[in-house]
């Protein structure tokens, strides 16, 4: 990203888009959010103690496309949530076979 931080979440969007340029990357994102939704899902269920698991799941995937596959840091570390906003995006605009613009 230039120096200048952004100021907003459509100023973040392309920058986030650039950190998932590798498609195996963006598969292992639509992974871990899908089995973390999942996960969130069942605990709301009954089973509580699966809550902690969403996390792990998400992000261990999309971590894992990151150092392994796009071979940059996530963006997570520095916009924590702008990152988790638009890793849904991403993700609906995947599950709907929208382009990632």
């Amino acid at each position: 990203m230039s120096a200048r931080r952004p100021k907003t979440y459509r100023e973040f969007w392309p920058y986030y888009l650039s950190q998932h340029r590798d498609r195996t990357c963006r598969r292992l994102h639509f992974t871990g959010t899908t089995l973390a939704l999942t996960t969130v899902a069942v605990a709301a269920n009954g089973h509580a103690a699966l809550l902690a698991a969403a996390p792990v799941a998400g992000y261990g995937f999309a971590w894992v496309g990151h150092f392994f596959f796009e071979k940059n840091r996530p963006a997570t570390f520095r916009y924590p949530l702008w990152s988790l906003r638009a890793d849904f995006e991403m993700y609906f605009k995947m599950l709907l076979g929208r382009k990632l613009r």
